[in-house]
């Protein structure tokens, strides 16, 4: 004990040695509170890392447009754009991320800033792919490879303003909170690295048309699923497991003829990932 303590009466010593230690733990539930800044060598990680998952990182899987869907899925967090008028259950994000390219002094391709709206220009799948070779999905390729750090900026921007929104979904408010920071401290930059790919793959779970049967499968249906199955696992293989739970009562919910099967052992990789980033 200092000697200031020892000075003191022993019961105002007490009370000093008390406010010192809530001091403490007043900053360090402060610092669990916040999510780590990634250096430019983490965040360039984090964005191969979706890269290799949305694309194996192959350039040609940039401009996508997948069987069974309705709409291009372009860049590496395989953003999703629709023509005009069109009205779809998942949230579009490509549009907004052209407006991220811009806020940022980022220079369009001519052809897609001139486009209306910044509508797909693409009526079906037939259409797009007859250009897929042609000049102007070769230019966004070309575009969306050499601007890969942008789109994990636009990623993670996403990552940082979803936590008041799901928060304010959720009845466990305070605790899906307390989850959400945990995760992000984990290993930092894998920790991060799962929120932001989980964000980015299946949304935040906080939209009405995301829902099959009524339940959801975003970020917030993943951290709900952590509390209601509590376990000693280390928080990265918890965070991977409740991913699992929510993505296969996807594929249970699901219409039969969108064939959501045929993704389940890829969707089961990817969150083998976010485990295996906190062991390495």
């Amino acid at each position: 004990m200092n000697k200031f303590v020892r000075g003191l009466r022993f019961p105002v010593a007490l009370m000093v040695l008390a406010a010192f230690l809530l001091s403490c733990s007043t900053k360090a539930d402060a610092q669990s509170r916040e999510l780590p800044v990634l250096s430019d060598d983490q965040a360039a990680w984090v964005a191969d890392m979706i890269f290799a998952n949305e694309c194996n990182r192959q350039v040609s899987c940039l401009t996508s447009w997948n069987v069974g869907e309705d709409f291009p899925s372009l860049g590496i967090g395989h953003f999703i754009w629709y023509r005009e008028g069109q009205q779809e259950r998942f949230v579009e994000s490509f549009p907004q991320l052209l407006g991220f390219y811009v806020a940022r002094g980022v220079s369009l391709p001519a052809w897609l800033s001139g486009l209306p709206g910044w509508n797909s220009p693409w009526q079906t799948r037939e259409q797009f792919l007859a250009e897929l070779d042609g000049p102007r999905l070769s230019e966004l390729r070309e575009f969306l490879l050499q601007t890969r750090g942008v789109q994990a900026e636009f990623i993670i921007r996403r990552l940082q303003q979803s936590l008041p929104t799901i928060s304010a979904a959720s009845r466990d408010a305070e605790d899906v909170s307390r989850l959400f920071y945990e995760v992000a401290n984990a290993a930092v930059p894998h920790g991060m690295y799962a929120l932001i790919d989980y964000v980015n793959f299946k949304g935040e779970g906080t939209a009405e048309s995301e829902r099959y049967q009524g339940q959801g499968w975003g970020l917030l249906q993943v951290l709900e699923q952590m509390l209601a199955n509590p376990s000693q696992d280390e928080v990265l293989a918890r965070f991977a497991a409740a991913a699992r739970a929510v993505l296969a009562r996807r594929i249970d919910n699901s219409p039969a003829e969108r064939g959501e099967e045929r993704w389940r052992q890829g969707w089961n990789n990817r969150t083998l990932t976010y485990q295996q980033a906190g062991t390495e």
